[in-house]
């Protein structure tokens, strides 16, 4: 009876020991959809990393491009893990130390899209027209302003924040085409593809230099080894992915420069 009630004692003591030291890191995931869209479709994504490491990931939004550009500007607050684009995972890598866990597998482009009934072929012909994207500095944004370098012959950029809204817009007429990423423009019979962009990487989770090496370690275990476990599967279907690929600084090297130009960005001597 001495014996079980020791035992007992023990692994209270070291339930507390372990309570004591469970941190809490935010989870920052780039605004491609409406805040609560985005806690909805990723919360998955933050139950399964804090089950891996017994700490609380806890998932981090802001409202839009804008925000959340000036935000990681101001450094790495409220960013102690980040799952987003190639542009913006160089950014941080090169000036403010992340480092690179995984990544979404294969690439993403994006594709210029009208309403089926257009007879557009060219992006010139777009040149006065309304054309919706995210906000800039969003990946489609600066995609769209790298087809019209000059100033005084472009599009009137039509500023949306959810790409299901730009789609029923272009359907309605209310614009006249949108920049969309390929995979969704794949998905709509009823669009034409005017042209289409060279793809970059897809999106990676990144850690920042105050998430201790252990830490970053069993995520980067934990999302390497996802096909691999129940639970992993389970992530991987709600995200509706095959699983999770390794990458590092190389994988992204150079994609911070599409920020060139970009309010507020100072390139690395890196």
């Amino acid at each position: 009876m001495h014996k079980t009630r020791l035992l007992a004692f023990l692994a209270m003591l070291l339930a507390c020991i372990h309570n004591s030291h469970a941190e809490e890191y935010s989870l920052a995931i780039q605004p491609i959809l409406p805040q609560k869209e985005l806690i909805k479709d990723f919360q998955p994504l933050a139950d399964y990393l804090s089950q891996a490491t017994g700490h609380t990931i806890t998932i981090h939004t802001e409202r839009n491009f804008l925000f959340y550009w000036t935000k990681m500007r101001k450094g790495r607050e409220g960013f102690d893990l980040v799952l987003d684009a190639a542009h913006f995972t160089d950014y941080r890598i090169k000036t403010q130390g992340y480092r690179v866990l995984a990544k979404f597998p294969d690439t993403v482009s994006f594709s210029v899209v009208t309403s089926e009934d257009s007879f557009v072929l060219d992006a010139e012909e777009l040149i006065g027209s309304r054309v919706a994207t995210l906000p800039s500095p969003s990946l489609g944004a600066l995609r769209l302003e790298e087809m019209y370098p000059n100033k005084m012959r472009m599009p009137h950029f039509v500023w949306e924040y959810n790409t299901t809204i730009v789609v029923e817009k272009l359907r309605s007429g209310d614009i006249d085409a949108a920049i969309i990423p390929t995979r969704l423009a794949s998905t709509y019979s009823d669009l034409n593809i005017v042209l289409t962009t060279e793809p970059v990487p897809h999106m990676g989770l990144s850690a920042s230099p105050d998430v201790p090496d252990d830490v970053a370690n069993k995520i980067k275990s934990a999302l390497l080894n996802a096909h691999e476990t129940p639970e992993g599967k389970k992530l991987l279907e709600a995200l509706k992915l095959q699983n999770f690929q390794p990458a590092d600084a190389d994988s992204y090297d150079g994609y911070s420069r599409l920020l060139e130009g970009v309010f507020g960005y100072k390139s690395s001597a890196r």
